[in-house]
């Protein structure tokens, strides 16, 4: 589960964090955090950022401006000083840092390509959900998806499947994940939002990846990282999708 460096330079970094890897502590557990694989490497980040609170706890975060859940690959930016951190938050509240994620969902897709525009919340019944549409506890917060349907197949038990991109023009909590659920085709071997489906195509984690990432740094510089597909990526790819 160790890192690579995509692109590097004085003010920030852009990772491709592995699958199983948490971005940083959460308070209650001992597993390994991009955080620690920070420290260790850039132990001068120490304090840079903001940090969070859980469980009366206060958890270093950092150089993190941005998150992806514990199972999804992909790309990542770090922020090594304190104005970086700061431009790139700015960044991030104003929409102008582009992000495409590639997935596996359930199903096919009538159209070729769309977009979700509804907001997400608390699910009433599982704490640990968010949720969009009917059953939404207390306060929602307004998120967009556009998506496109890339390939639609079939394996070899005739169960169909779909090779998604995705773009979250926001970046609420699962809102991929959430946001597939909403349109009836959840992403596979999601085990939170898709639970009573079974592991499919390969993968044994949620079948989401941080492809791609855009912005124009502090230098005035269009940046386009790109984060090479993990193996379960991969193999899914050249069996089913042959590109």
């Amino acid at each position: 589960m160790e890192p690579t460096i995509l692109f590097e330079t004085n003010d920030y970094l852009v990772i491709n964090k592995p699958s199983g890897l948490m971005v940083h502590s959460d308070g209650k557990t001992d597993k390994p955090t991009l955080t620690d694989w920070i420290i260790k490497k850039y132990p001068e980040l120490k304090g840079i950022g903001e940090p969070i609170v859980s469980d009366e706890q206060e958890i270093d975060r950092p150089g993190i401006v941005h998150r992806l859940d514990e199972e999804t690959s992909g790309v990542i930016i770090v922020a090594k000083t304190q104005e970086s951190f700061t431009y790139f938050k700015k960044l991030f509240m104003n929409r102008e840092i582009q992000k495409e994620y590639h997935a596996f969902v359930w199903g096919h897709f009538k159209e070729a390509s769309g977009t979700v525009a509804e907001p997400i919340g608390r699910n009433k019944n599982d704490f640990r959900q968010r949720h969009a549409g009917r059953g939404i506890r207390g306060e929602t917060k307004e998120a967009i998806t556009k998506w496109e349907a890339m390939n639609q197949f079939e394996d070899e038990q005739g169960q169909q499947f779909s090779f998604m991109h995705l773009f979250p023009k926001t970046g609420r909590t699962h809102q991929l994940r959430v946001h597939m659920k909403f349109l009836q085709r959840p992403i596979v071997s999601d085990t939170l939002y898709a639970p009573t489906k079974p592991d499919a195509l390969g993968f044994s984690r949620v079948a989401l990846h941080a492809r791609k990432i855009s912005f124009v740094d502090q230098d005035g510089q269009k940046i386009e990282a790109e984060a090479p597909y993990p193996p379960d990526f991969e193999a899914a790819i050249a069996s089913f999708i042959k590109i």
